[in-house]
């Protein structure tokens, strides 16, 4: 019977299955992904049942769901859900019972037999304050990684935003800048048949020299803004570069500087409330609430019971044992101060990311209104000006009150007030990228069409 007993639980046990990895086959995957329109219509389908994509021009919302499905980041962090749901499941299973087995031979015995056979069957009794609490921070654990994948998939998405207005902000600048170097290439022309003249200075000269060679500087920094938006989107989409470089981008509105989000304290108490990391907090909090819980239970003994079996010289014997494990020396005062100690750590990282929220969200804000400040001011004062100037200068060119030089000039000022206003565009969207960091929301764009599919996220 011992015998059969020992077949049918070994024929239960799980077998292990070696997995290898290689590096060098995984980088070779991840170098012939791809993004697929079919799947990412499959995603949306879901996470914005209302959204309609075309499927040629990726905008912010299909992006968003490609990053769902191919960053590395974010498939790593819901795997970490996965683990810590099993660890759960496990941590639910009571711990086994322990097999002691006996024997004794009697030299000389004046019974039938000399041998002595026995067995005890310890069951710990898993109940009370140990059981809940090593339960209770399982439970925590996996709302824990829920977070911290809310927190992935949140700081990817920044990422992804930057990226994005770093390559539409890129190819913008890039026109602009091309169009000034044309001008000023056509100025320095002029100017240097002049100076060969002798109608202009060599110094004349040099300053228009040395504003071509400023228009060439601008025009290098876009393309490497481009090329660096592109990396950006790559890494956040989880595609190689060529493949997001050759494709169509949009974002709705991107020109435009909707009105920045009131300052409203409930909102922002709602915001600071809701943000993963806070939650993530609070959760640790709770954890090391559950970890003194179970140090507290552990001044109690730990009671086993232990049936057993004898078969002593022809006599059976059903002997019951009760067993204490008892506490430390200390009545586990030790461990239960080091928890109380990391509880009160606990508190203060809360304190501290709450704190740390509130503080975000207040400069954000205050950067979003003083770059909206900024924009307006060159959209109303600076670029107004340079076209007044440019126009001014294509009338007194045709009447042939200037010469091709200066007209030149005026037409290279007003190209470079655009360029003040991409840089002005560009501060807007780095306030506002920096406001949605703070709220871990969208405070505008498709996005927002998620609602509480956002929410299923974490």
């Amino acid at each position: 019977m011992p015998a059969l007993l020992l077949a049918l639980a070994l024929a239960g046990c799980a077998v292990y299955r070696p997995a290898p990895i290689s590096p060098a086959a995984v980088a070779a995957r991840r170098a012939e992904t791809r993004l697929e329109a079919a799947a990412v219509q499959i995603s949306l389908a879901t996470l914005a049942p209302d959204a309609r994509w075309d499927g040629s021009h990726w905008d912010r919302l299909a992006l968003f769901a490609a990053m769902l499905n191919g960053n590395a980041d974010i498939a790593a962090a819901r795997a970490a859900i996965d683990t810590a749901r099993a660890a759960r499941r496990a941590t639910g299973i009571a711990p086994g019972p322990t097999l002691t087995l006996t024997s004794e031979y009697a030299g000389k015995a004046p019974e039938s037999s000399p041998w002595l056979f026995g067995g005890v069957l310890d069951f710990p009794i898993d109940a009370g304050g140990r059981r809940a609490s090593r339960l209770a921070a399982a439970d925590l654990g996996v709302v824990a990684a829920r977070y911290d994948y809310a927190e992935t998939v949140w700081t990817t998405r920044m990422a992804l935003t930057r990226a994005l207005a770093d390559r539409l902000l890129g190819q913008a600048r890039l026109a602009a800048a091309s169009n000034i170097v044309a001008i000023r290439q056509r100025q320095f022309d002029v100017v240097a048949r002049r100076v060969a003249a002798g109608a202009a200075s060599r110094a004349e000269l040099e300053r228009v020299r040395a504003d071509g060679a400023d228009a060439v500087r601008r025009l290098s920094e876009a393309r490497a803004e481009v090329a660096t938006g592109n990396a950006g989107l790559a890494a956040a989409l989880g595609v190689p570069v060529d493949d997001i470089a050759g494709r169509e981008v949009a974002w709705a509105g991107f020109a435009v500087a909707t009105a920045g989000p009131s300052a409203d304290p409930a909102a922002r108490r709602a915001a600071i409330a809701g943000r993963a990391d806070v939650l993530k907090a609070a959760t640790l909090y709770d954890q090391a609430e559950a970890d003194l819980r179970g140090e507290i239970a552990k001044q109690y003994p730990a009671i086993s019971i232990g049936p057993g079996y004898t078969w002593e010289r022809g006599l059976v014997k059903l002997p019951i044992s009760i067993a204490l494990v008892l506490p430390p020396l200390d009545g586990n005062r030790g461990a239960i101060a080091a928890a109380e100690a990391r509880r009160q750590e606990a508190g203060a990282r809360l304190e501290a990311s709450v704190a740390g929220a509130g503080a975000a969200i207040d400069q954000a804000l205050a950067a979003t209104l003083l770059s909206r400040a900024a924009l307006e001011k060159v959209r109303q004062g600076e670029i107004p000006a340079a076209d007044r100037l440019a126009r001014q200068a294509d009338s007194e060119l045709a009447a042939g009150a200037i010469d091709r030089g200066e007209w030149a000039a005026a037409q290279a000022g007003a190209r470079s007030a655009r360029l003040s206003e991409l840089d002005a565009l560009a501060a807007v969207h780095a306030a506002d990228a920096q406001l949605e960091e703070a709220l871990r929301r969208p405070v505008e764009g498709p996005e927002l069409a998620l609602g509480g599919g956002l929410e299923g996220l974490k």
